[in-house]
């Protein structure tokens, strides 16, 4: 799942870095895709480690039928490990996403007030894209967070197992919706297959 949320933030970082870049992609060299990759990669297990080292602890998830974080620990240790994972692995990926895609926007969007025509319709074409992508981005993972956190800081027995089901597969599933997304929205990739 944090693989998939900095994946997310990377490819968005990416791509504006690629639109709004003077020169042109080179789609032959991959040094930036893999540095991204290992990048995402290293950065998610960095913060999905430090459970099997002593800081908070894995254990089964709703009714048991996944693993995840010991949601349901009230020490500080656990709930020390929960704010770190909320800001570091939800908040900041958000963050980097929104600031890319805001700042994609305000780049094409003044490309579209020299070129009227053809500007005004890739710049709403983007800005659907994004805005699907936010709003997705948002449903897989905010209803998960919040069962989190209410489960870490609220009163115990407050969420049950059966209330955790629904949260935990969307979150899971969100790798399934952004390619899906991206596919239908981006016009070079629809044309192409």
């Amino acid at each position: 799942g944090i693989v998939s949320l900095i994946s997310l933030a990377v490819l968005s970082y990416e791509r504006y870095c690629t639109m709004t870049g003077t020169t042109e992609a080179d789609t032959t060299n991959y040094r930036k895709t893999w540095t991204g990759i290992v990048l995402s990669w290293t950065y998610s297990l960095v913060w999905t480690a430090p459970p099997l080292f002593g800081w908070s602890s894995y254990g089964p998830e709703g009714p048991g039928a996944t693993c995840s974080v010991n949601w349901h620990s009230k020490d500080i240790n656990n709930a020390s490990y929960i704010i770190c994972l909320f800001i570091f692995c939800l908040i900041i990926p958000f963050v980097i996403i929104v600031y890319s895609y805001g700042k994609l926007l305000c780049a094409i969007r003044q490309v579209s007030g020299i070129n009227k025509g053809m500007g005004r319709t890739r710049e709403q074409r983007v800005l659907i894209m994004v805005v699907v992508m936010v709003i997705c981005f948002l449903l897989c993972w905010l209803p998960y967070a919040t069962v989190a956190l209410i489960a870490t800081f609220g009163k115990p027995g407050l969420i049950t197992p059966a209330a955790t089901i629904i949260p935990s597969i969307l979150a899971k599933s969100s790798t399934v919706y952004n390619p899906i997304i991206y596919i239908f929205l981006n016009k070079q990739v629809s044309k192409t297959l």
